[in-house]
């Protein structure tokens, strides 16, 4: 009896597993601002229950946590105007002394190795194809619909009509003690992740933007920007920011000992925040296992392409708490979680 039971759960499981998998890809457009909207929640969580302690009233203190998110957002949407003005105001020569540095390069590569490089336009042609305006747009329309639906759920969250609490107590958890512990925990070590990663990302953006403005590269803003954003990447998004702006320094600096200068202050910028001051930050007990992080950037980076790399480590971290809370999985949240191999 025992045995055809646990024959049956196997088999449950082999069945269960792909299908939460295909229903979080095709609802991707739910789950991707649901969880955004989680993590957004959790980082305002300590000023609700610091307003609730003195005595504000729920729906004010929604409106603050909401009118601050606003003002995030207002200020980021103009330093990208800011980036984008630059932009404009310059890409007339940048463009220029990129075509120069794309027809050195064909006859270094004609020259050298036989290579015959064929461009059918231009950069400037290529950068505004109506094709490409069309992409963009589109993305704007999704970007858009998907801010709403995160600013929706956010709402949820902070009233407690989604209550995370409740619905481990209920489900996975029904032990109340053992939930109460778990939820805690998941919210101490998410809360920590977004603080410090949001903190880290910052520092990075700011010091990569004067690392340009000191050597004199073009669009210190947008680099700055960019490499804020991309840092939410774990891992990955450092060596993004390092080649791609190693490559555009190409185009502005003359490769000689200024441009492996600005390559080696920017490599220096993303190493010294990234691999020495966020694992400080961050403490030994939040540690992934650098295997684990690779797996699962790739899993959530197919699942749900860029929001799925952003929230690849929350969700691990996530997934790694609950594992901890049984016997029967405890072996694999020891698996995902790391000592000499690890990052934190």
């Amino acid at each position: 009896m025992l045995e055809e039971r646990r024959t049956t759960n196997i088999l449950l499981l082999i069945i269960t597993v792909p299908l939460v998998f295909y229903l979080l890809k095709i609802l991707s457009f739910i789950f991707i601002p649901l969880f955004f909207s989680m993590f957004i929640a959790l980082l305002f969580l300590p000023l609700m229950r610091w307003l609730g302690r003195r005595n504000v009233p729920r729906v004010v203190s929604i409106i603050i946590v909401l009118l601050l998110v606003a003002l995030g957002l207002k200020l980021g949407i103009e330093l990208v105007q800011l980036s984008s003005k630059q932009i404009l105001a310059n890409n007339a020569e940048f463009l220029m002394k990129a075509e120069v540095k794309m027809a050195d390069l064909k006859i270094y590569l004609l020259e050298n190795f036989g290579i015959v490089v064929e461009q059918e336009h231009g950069i400037l042609g290529q950068l505004f194809q109506k094709e490409n305006l069309g992409s963009t747009l589109g993305f704007l329309n999704s970007f858009l619909t998907s801010l709403l639906m995160t600013v929706f759920f956010v709402v949820l969250w902070l009233a407690e009509s989604i209550n995370v609490h409740k619905l481990l107590n209920s489900t996975l958890l029904k032990r109340k003690h053992t939930s109460v512990k778990t939820f805690m925990k998941i919210e101490k070590d998410l809360i920590k992740f977004i603080k410090v990663k949001v903190l880290v990302s910052a520092l990075t953006g700011i010091f990569t933007g004067l690392m340009c403005v000191f050597f004199d590269v073009s669009f210190p803003i947008f680099w700055g920007l960019f490499a804020f954003a991309i840092n939410f990447v774990q891992m990955v998004g450092s060596f993004i920011s390092v080649i791609m702006l190693s490559i555009f320094a190409f185009v502005e600096l003359d490769p000689t000992s200024v441009l492996f200068f600005f390559i080696l202050s920017i490599s220096l910028v993303q190493v010294t925040f990234g691999a020495v001051l966020e694992p400080i930050f961050m403490g030994k007990s939040f540690s992934i296992n650098i295997i684990a992080v690779l797996v699962m950037l790739m899993f959530w980076g197919f699942l749900w392409g860029i929001p799925g790399l952003i929230m690849a480590i929350p969700i691990t971290v996530f997934i790694k708490i609950i594992l901890e809370q049984f016997e029967g999985t405890k072996v694999i949240a020891t698996l995902l979680s790391g000592n000499e191999n690890s990052i934190n």
